[in-house]
């Protein structure tokens, strides 16, 4: 993985501890207004964590493939269906 891995790590567990607190807001039946926001917070961490993950792979694996002249098309179908299934 070429992308800062302390900071991924570090929203990955602030995702965890989100995962918990709606656990317990759900336990807790908390209003759903509160609930869904919560979750959006998450989404939005975990898009953010996929984007730099993705950046992080055009900047080192495919800028490679494309100096090297290796598994250019292969690359870049692969980011297009990860790229199709994050805005869907």
């Amino acid at each position: 993985m070429h992308a800062d891995e302390k900071k991924i790590l570090r929203l990955l567990k602030t995702v965890k501890g989100q995962i918990d607190g709606l656990i317990k807001m759900i336990e807790d039946k908390r209003d759903c207004i509160e609930i869904s926001n919560q979750l959006l917070a998450s989404e939005s961490i975990l898009k953010k964590i996929n984007l730099d993950i993705l950046k992080g792979h055009f900047s080192h694996c495919i800028k490679e493939s494309f100096e090297k002249g290796e598994n250019t098309d292969e690359k870049m179908n692969e980011v297009i269906a990860v790229l199709d299934k994050l805005i869907k």
